[in-house]
């Protein structure tokens, strides 16, 4: 599997003073949803001279659901126990039923956040590219140029999003593939505002 996240030494960068400065005040944390200009940080097919101005990852609150239902499944065995369910099997299965309902417990867990950490958007002087993560043995990417960006907006509803100020960003270009969706992604407004920023930049040169 491709390591993402993890600077190349290999690729060295050339920027100017301002974009220095950017890279050097904005320190890429592992579990970070939203790092501009983040250091330390790459995608194995970055060109030589093409900097990631935007790390995405969905905002941590959509993990709340899959956190509550892993802990209410870590307490099942227990809860079995207390009612009795149990009683009629022998002791060599109940331990065995257990160890296996908190291994399928695990494997949902870490299913889940990897799915979470692994899939990610990211924005960089040349292109937005959409990481797709389903499994350890399957992803997918898909990229698009700047100058093929046709339209970018973003939907922000309801209170917990407004709340918490995540939504979603819909980028339309003229690629092969038509619509960029980055889902749940924090502060939308400014991700919309950055590539917006970005697009003309590319279509001067």
């Amino acid at each position: 599997m491709p390591d993402v996240f993890v600077s190349n030494s290999k690729k060295n960068i050339s920027v100017n003073k301002e974009e220095k400065d950017s890279f050097e005040s904005h320190n890429h944390q592992a579990l970070s949803t939203f790092s501009y200009y983040p250091n330390n940080v790459d995608f194995e097919s970055r060109s030589n001279d093409e900097k990631i101005v935007l790390l995405l990852r969905q905002h941590v609150i959509v993990n709340v659901k899959w956190v509550l239902i892993a802990i209410v499944m870590f307490f099942v065995p227990s809860v079995a126990k207390a009612f009795g369910v149990f009683d009629t099997i022998p002791n060599g299965f109940e331990l065995v039923i257990t160890m296996a309902w908190y291994l399928f417990t695990m494997a949902y867990a870490l299913e889940n956040f990897l799915n979470w950490y692994f899939n990610v958007y990211i924005v960089t002087n040349e292109r937005v590219v959409d990481v797709d993560f389903n499994n350890l043995i399957y992803k997918r990417v898909s990229d698009a140029t700047l100058d093929n960006i046709q339209d970018v907006t973003y939907s922000m509803g309801g209170v917990v999003r407004t709340v918490f100020n995540y939504g979603n960003v819909f980028i339309q270009t003229a690629s092969e593939v038509s619509e960029f969706d980055f889902l749940a992604v924090p502060k939308p407004d400014r991700v919309v505002r950055i590539i917006n920023d970005l697009v003309p930049q590319v279509k001067k040169k």
